[in-house]
């Protein structure tokens, strides 16, 4: 059985103390977001990661310096790792929710996504294959919420292998939407159902949200909320 803990917090506000676990590329990379809340929810990543990698090491947050580096580009805008741990961490943020996934050695791929908008079929075109398109109902709120439960899934997948968007979203087939979360076939070669396992979270009322892990083993998957002033405790 492969563990998988996933933290959920609210946009925290900026302070001296949160602010002073920011490395100076994370400070640069905080003040160049011009808006207020993508500040935020940047900050409340990198210092709920942190936290959740020093709960995991048996450290202090301080004492966690993550590795950034994107493997396309060389800039450190990629998933955070801490060089020579046995830990994998995955950030995801939308509106008013931050997440951070961890396993203890195995890759993680964690999204969140505010469902509270309208979906352009051209968006479902371009996310969805033949398969699932058939499986979406036509009743239009019915038709955006399984759309985002496969976006979230596909999402997660993706960023489990480390590549993103750089493997298609139509070379995967995912179960229905109301089907446990699952991979039925990849083109890319990067994923396989074999080695591929997935649940659906539950980040509150507006939200979807999946979690995926590499492994061949089944996970089991935990769910917690964190604020600054309890770490480590449910909010």
């Amino acid at each position: 059985m492969t563990e998988c803990s996933v933290w959920w917090s609210k946009p925290i506000i900026e302070s001296e103390n949160t602010l002073a676990l920011l490395d100076p590329t994370e400070r640069t990379r905080y003040d160049s977001y011009r808006r207020v809340e993508d500040r935020r929810r940047f900050l409340t990543g990198r210092v709920l990661a942190k936290t959740v990698a020093a709960e995991h090491l048996g450290v202090s947050p301080a004492e966690i310096h993550f590795d950034a580096t994107c493997t396309g580009c060389g800039k450190q805008h990629g998933p955070v790792r801490v060089p020579d741990a046995e830990l994998e961490l995955s950030i995801s943020h939308s509106g008013e929710r931050v997440g951070v996934a961890a396993t203890s050695g195995a890759a993680v791929g964690l999204d969140v996504e505010a469902i509270g908008r309208n979906i352009e079929d051209s968006l479902i075109a371009y996310a969805l294959n033949d398969t699932e398109l058939a499986t979406l109902p036509e009743e239009e709120d019915a038709r955006a919420e399984g759309f985002f439960t496969y976006w979230t899934r596909k999402e997660a997948v993706m960023k489990a292998t480390g590549r993103g968007l750089r493997i298609p979203l139509r070379s995967l087939t995912l179960a229905k939407a109301t089907e446990p979360a699952r991979l039925l076939a990849s083109d890319d070669p990067a994923l396989s159902p074999e080695s591929t396992r997935m649940a659906d979270l539950d980040p509150g009322s507006g939200y979807r949200a999946a979690v995926a892990v590499i492994t061949t083993d089944e996970i089991d998957v935990t769910e917690r909320w964190w604020t600054p002033s309890s770490p480590g405790h449910g909010q």
